[in-house]
């Protein structure tokens, strides 16, 4: 398939400085590919509303709107109402794109993710997976520490984020998709959109300082966590209740042989026996209520993310129609 007109995403909070850099950086790299961009900006509800003027002189950027949020909602919830408002009002594009706004996704890299897309005939959302990192030695440890917990909770190994491409029919599945309000790249592994990705290295920011934190990039892991509690809470259940057996197995062992086992072992193995116990016990209420809690309605993308917008702001007119929903 050969795609030609598309749609961009991009969540902002306070980066607009970063985002008048980068629309002229987008715009370029489209007309590499080349097609054509209807861009949607979401406002995060930042502090100050831009203060500038926005770059005009685009040649393959047809359309520039900001949609503001009547909230604070963080960059994953923004996306979900960004991808919301796109579903129900947007039509005639072939391929939508998800990228950050400070320009660590970078513009040059949307070719290779358009030709993946295209090689893949629209058929998976593809990801750009992060193969160099620019980040402080500090969180690259403590982001191969998060990617070997995601793979033992989860059996998923995870490199990507928000970068990515996605065809119009993977956007109807996630807007039935309650996963998306807590994290987009999950939401899309846990609905079983088929997808792929590309290595593509990380950018540095445009302008301006991070937003992240510790405790913020913590409480976003544990979203994406969260998205597969169940399988979460089954795999809790089942090396608790291993590591009990095996224990118990170890006892029964010495037991027979009568070895001599000194003391402190002895105390040590029934402490953490114990331990194990009440882990399994916990981990088995946590499959419970979870598997209880698959009957409650939870947020759907479709019907509620709309509630968050406050209006939406055409930044820069459309050079020619489209339909609109």
């Amino acid at each position: 398939m050969r795609v030609r007109d598309i749609a961009i995403i991009l969540p902002v909070y306070n980066d607009w400085a970063a985002v008048r850099q980068l629309l002229p950086q987008i715009d370029q790299a489209l007309g590499l590919v080349p097609c054509r961009a209807r861009l949607l900006l979401v406002n995060d509800a930042s502090d100050a509303e831009p203060n500038a003027a926005w770059p005009r002189a685009f040649r393959n950027i047809e359309e520039v709107s900001t949609l503001h949020l009547r909230r604070n909602l963080g960059h994953q919830r923004a996306i979900a109402v960004g991808l919301a408002h796109i579903y129900h009002n947007w039509r005639g594009f072939e391929a939508l794109i998800v990228m950050d706004a400070d320009g660590e996704d970078r513009p040059e890299h949307l070719g290779a993710l358009l030709a993946k897309f295209q090689a893949e005939d629209g058929a998976k959302v593809i990801f750009a997976a992060r193969s160099k990192r620019l980040e402080s030695p500090a969180f690259r440890f403590f982001y191969h520490a998060y990617r070997i917990l995601h793979k033992a909770l989860t059996g998923i190994a995870v490199r990507v984020g928000n970068f990515s491409v996605l065809p119009p029919r993977a956007l109807r599945t996630l807007m039935a998709a309650p996963e998306l309000w807590n994290h987009y790249a999950a939401a899309v592994y846990r609905a079983r959109i088929p997808h792929a990705s590309i290595f593509l290295p990380r950018g540095s920011r445009l302008a301006g300082q991070s937003k992240m934190n510790f405790v913020s990039l913590l409480a976003h892991g544990l979203s994406a966590i969260s998205i597969f509690a169940e399988v979460v809470a089954a795999r809790l259940l089942a090396f608790t209740a291993a590591a009990i057996l095996l224990i118990g197995a170890s006892a029964g062992a010495f037991l027979f042989v009568r070895f001599t086992v000194p003391a402190w072992i002895v105390y040590s193995g029934a402490i953490f026996l114990i331990v194990l116990v009440q882990t399994l016990m916990v981990s088995l209420a946590l499959a419970f209520i979870i598997a209880s809690g698959r009957t409650a309605a939870g947020f759907l993308p479709l019907r509620d993310a709309l509630f968050f917008v406050d209006r939406v702001e055409q930044v820069i007119p459309a050079k020619s129609t489209h339909a609109h929903g």
